[in-house]
């Protein structure tokens, strides 16, 4: 049973596969990968740009803190000058915790700062392989272009192509069905001349028919003496006189007398 279901997971996969091959357009899927690593490259520029947010909120409180440790560094002064160095000591110990802080405020700062130009440079690369890539898809696509009309061309001219095989198709019918009704048309018309089929449209039987044809095969016979008559055929035709037939003898003298036999 686990056999059989892993073949069949492998005959779905394959099938999908082939599916998915046979829908997937590689100028879509090219402009699909530049789109993704434009995505990635405005993520990067949006990280660059928090980094450098960060860093200025550090700076403002560093700047902050540092304006507080010269304050507390008046005040102790100030204490001790009124003879206070119970408050004297309290603005150095606070003091000294801002320092603490800025210490730790300049360090993240710092770190902040590799950050950038690390991200800073990482988009430099990124942004030159995307330009790179966007030129490489836009000659793939050509390629691509020109190779699909070269295949559809040829397909086309040698007929092996599903559109022109169905015009090929349409064609042969188209013959076929000519063949057939000129045959069919020839056929009628032999049988309706030979009388076998009835013309509907025509008066009269196939008698009055025969004797139409001969009609009209009279008057082509009567048209073309005259228009030998015309060319001058008729004239040599009567100049010419005809032989007259010789006077056959007469049967009396040609023929010997018959004697009647007499009775004895």
């Amino acid at each position: 049973m686990p056999g059989l279901m892993a073949r069949t997971t492998t005959i779905l996969k394959a099938k999908y596969s082939k599916l998915l091959n046979r829908a997937e357009n590689p100028n879509e899927t090219l402009d699909y990968s530049y789109e993704e690593q434009l995505r990635q490259l405005q993520n990067v520029k949006r990280g660059i740009a928090d980094v450098a947010t960060a860093k200025k909120r550090l700076e403002l409180q560093y700047a902050s803190m540092q304006q507080q440790v010269e304050k507390l560094d008046g005040q102790a002064k100030d204490a001790l000058k009124a003879n206070r160095e119970d408050l004297a000591r309290e603005a150095l110990t606070r003091k000294a915790a801002i320092q603490g802080q800025l210490d730790g405020i300049m360090q993240q700062g710092q770190q902040l700062e590799a950050q950038q130009a690390k991200l800073v440079e990482g988009q430099k690369t990124l942004s030159a392989k995307v330009e790179s890539f966007r030129t490489q898809k836009e000659v793939m696509k050509a390629q691509y272009s020109a190779a699909e009309a070269q295949v559809k061309i040829g397909e086309a001219v040698t007929g092996i192509s599903d559109n022109m095989a169905d015009v090929g198709l349409a064609v042969q019918r188209a013959k076929d069905k000519t063949e057939e009704m000129q045959a069919r048309a020839a056929a009628v018309e032999e049988l309706t001349a030979a009388g076998t089929l009835t013309d509907l449209t025509a008066t009269g039987d196939d008698i009055d028919r025969q004797l139409s044809q001969i009609q009209q095969g009279g008057q082509v016979d009567d048209e073309l003496a005259k228009l030998k008559a015309e060319l001058g055929q008729g004239d040599e035709a009567k100049a010419i006189p005809a032989a007259e037939p010789a006077d056959e003898p007469e049967a009396a003298a040609t023929e010997p007398a018959v004697e009647e036999e007499k009775p004895a």
